[in-house]
């Protein structure tokens, strides 16, 4: 494991880089330090070809408790310039990034692991949107992305009162992909970041933009939107590759081309 500040980890394994927020004294707090270090790991996860997925997680039995406020009142620099909070809010990371949740994501927190595209949580986690209760708004995703993943009236209740919501109730409402035991969130995110780095790399790609770019799509458009991102890839060495291995009766040795 390595430190790009002392206020985040970074372990790289298998494929799976695992970012884990180092503040658990303020919650998981983002000042300045974790915003600018979450932001460059990101950024190597994208550019680095060994890394496949990306899972954010928290120290200390939290995942983040949002802006810190204290740092934010002294005029610290909490945001990554045009990128936002942890450089996540508007930017997500075009590799697959996994929340892996304990205790508590508020706020900057909750808008962050609704930015990642894959959400485990223990059983006892809560989540919420207190912004208001503080003279603030959910601006970092929270007000824009919640309410196109849960029915429009629970995002409403939640971002105009402030109150926290259970993990079991988030993934009644198809927020969240694994409920755990408490204390098992990051080793349920390992096992779900290693069944996708399994999969061909070239397929992870194109799946994962073309979910995220379809919600603007008409249906006289939608086909051929989808053929510009997906492209060639059933001539990919990929492509070719998982069906020799189908037929060879053995493990795919995929290229990422």
């Amino acid at each position: 494991m390595t430190q790009l500040t002392d206020a985040v980890l970074v372990d790289r394994l298998d494929g799976v880089m695992t970012i884990t927020i180092n503040r658990p004294e303020v919650r998981n707090a983002v000042n300045g330090a974790v915003s600018f270090g979450v932001c460059a790991a990101i950024d190597e996860l994208d550019a680095n070809k060994q890394l496949r997925v990306g899972i954010l997680t928290g120290a200390g039995g939290t995942f983040c408790a949002g802006m810190d406020l204290k740092a934010f009142s002294q005029g610290e620099v909490v945001r990554v310039g045009h990128r936002g909070l942890m450089g996540l809010a508007y930017t997500p990371p075009q590799k697959p990034l996994i929340a892996a949740i304990e205790g508590y994501a508020l706020a900057g927190g909750f808008e962050a692991a609704l930015a990642c595209d894959l959400i485990v949580a223990a059983r006892d986690a809560q989540f919420g949107l207190p912004e208001a209760k503080r003279g603030l708004a959910a601006l970092a995703g929270g007000l824009l992305r919640l309410p196109r993943l849960i029915p429009q009236r629970i995002a409403m209740e939640l971002a105009l009162t402030g109150n926290m919501a259970s993990a079991e109730l988030l993934a009644s409402f198809g927020l969240i992909n694994r409920v755990t035991e408490p204390g098992c969130a990051l080793e349920r995110a390992m096992e779900l970041a290693r069944e996708i780095t399994a999969n061909a790399p070239t397929s992870i790609s194109v799946s994962k933009r073309i979910i995220n770019q379809q919600t603007d799509w008409s249906l006289s458009e939608m086909f051929s939107k989808q053929e510009e991102v997906a492209g060639d890839i059933l001539n990919s060495r990929d492509a070719l590759e998982g069906a020799a291995a189908f037929v060879e009766k053995r493990d795919p040795a995929w290229s990422g081309e």
